[in-house]
């Protein structure tokens, strides 16, 4: 049981389920992502919590108070919105206060509670100004001193940092790391940015069709991906899945893949329980970071296997190079140092991480658990 509990909530319009029973027990001073592709329902869920959607099934509670049918203005809850959805006739000051004043705050109380969220954000010199003479990252500071103000249980954030460009979006995503380690908040935030869901989160849920495809540390998603669609969603090059087969070499498991000019390579498993896999398909999973040059490889891991095999492409990104080569009739990318001598055309000798390889089923698409 959490301090925010949403126990096998389902949404429906009509006949059409979008939400299939989703349960998250969030716990206080959580800062827990719900992360997916557009029409994953991540969105929706939010609007659940907040009280702007009714809950077709299941129930959802603060404190354990059940809020199922409870009016948004009752539960608690602070929302920030993606339009930032400020009043744009009323000064910085009294859309910040505005929520307080119509809750029926004292005026001396309205003045103390902006006077410390204002200098919290650093945006004490703005309280005069109206909406429109503020920058983008300054309007989402004036509507996340909206909901501080008000102190409430929950801060629920709807894909926040959308409406800024590239370089603002990492300003802020900062600072609203820095607030949350401050104030100790419980926050679920909505973004389809899955860098922002791994850089801002305690814990992430990975949505997709309505369902709940992974629930747990940016580390665990991460490393250990519950399927593929987790694997390929969460990570920026996505993981490499490329088919395999399993086999067996003195009570080891291997991955038996093809190269580049179509000839078995093996790649020796670290994960021992794949000896009832010998002779099946597999899909092998992994992260561009651990096929690297020998020199950039991982020296903490015991499983490093050498592969020569001919690039593809190379894409200079600045601190890396993107390596392309072919495994299994399939490109894989491979994350370089920048100073790595692999060209076009050439082969090169690689070091995998097998440490780092993860199994998949390909009937099922779920990981094969260690």
């Amino acid at each position: 049981m959490g301090f925010l509990d949403i126990r096998n909530v389902t949404k429906s319009y009509g006949p059409v389920e979008v939400l299939h029973r989703v349960d998250i027990a969030v716990e206080e001073g959580e800062f827990l992502v719900l992360v997916g592709p557009s029409g994953c329902g991540k969105s929706t869920l939010l609007n659940m919590i907040a009280g702007l959607e009714a809950i077709s099934g299941g129930e959802i509670a603060i404190r354990d108070r059940v809020i199922n049918g409870v009016h948004p203005s009752k539960r608690n809850i602070a929302m920030v919105f993606q339009s930032y959805a400020l009043y744009p006739n009323m000064t910085v000051g009294q859309n910040m206060t505005f929520g307080l004043e119509m809750h029926g705050v004292p005026k001396p109380e309205r003045d103390k509670a902006l006077a410390q969220v204002a200098k919290l954000l650093q945006i004490d010199h703005l309280l005069d100004r109206k909406p429109g003479q503020l920058s983008g990252g300054q309007r989402q500071r004036v509507a996340m001193g909206r909901a501080l103000v008000r102190d409430p249980d929950v801060f629920l954030f709807d894909e926040p940092l959308s409406n800024l460009d590239a370089k603002l979006r990492v300003d802020m995503r900062t600072e609203i790391k820095k607030l949350h380690q401050k104030l100790g908040t419980t926050i679920v935030y909505v973004t389809h940015d899955q860098i922002e869901a791994m850089t801002l989160s305690t814990r992430i849920a990975v949505m997709n069709k309505g369902f709940v495809q992974q629930l747990g540390t940016p580390k665990q998603i991460y490393d250990t991906p519950a399927n593929i669609f987790v694997a390929t969603f969460m990570g920026s090059p996505a993981m490499n899945i490329l088919p395999a087969k399993v086999q067996m070499q003195a009570g080891a498991p291997y991955a038996l893949i093809t190269d580049s000019e179509g000839a078995p390579q093996f790649l020796r498993f670290s994960q021992g329980n794949l000896a009832g896999w010998e002779g099946r398909d597999i899909l092998l999973g992994i992260r561009p970071e651990a096929i690297t040059d020998p020199e950039g490889a991982d020296r903490k891991s015991a499983n490093i296997v050498a592969l020569r095999n001919r690039v593809t492409v190379t894409e200079p990104a600045g601190a890396d190079t993107f390596v392309t080569m072919t495994l299994g009739g399939r490109d894989a990318i491979a994350r370089m140092r920048a100073d790595a001598s692999a060209a076009a055309g050439q082969e090169f000798d690689f070091a995998v991480n097998m440490e780092k390889a993860v199994a998949f089923d390909p009937r099922t698409e779920e990981r094969i658990a260690p």
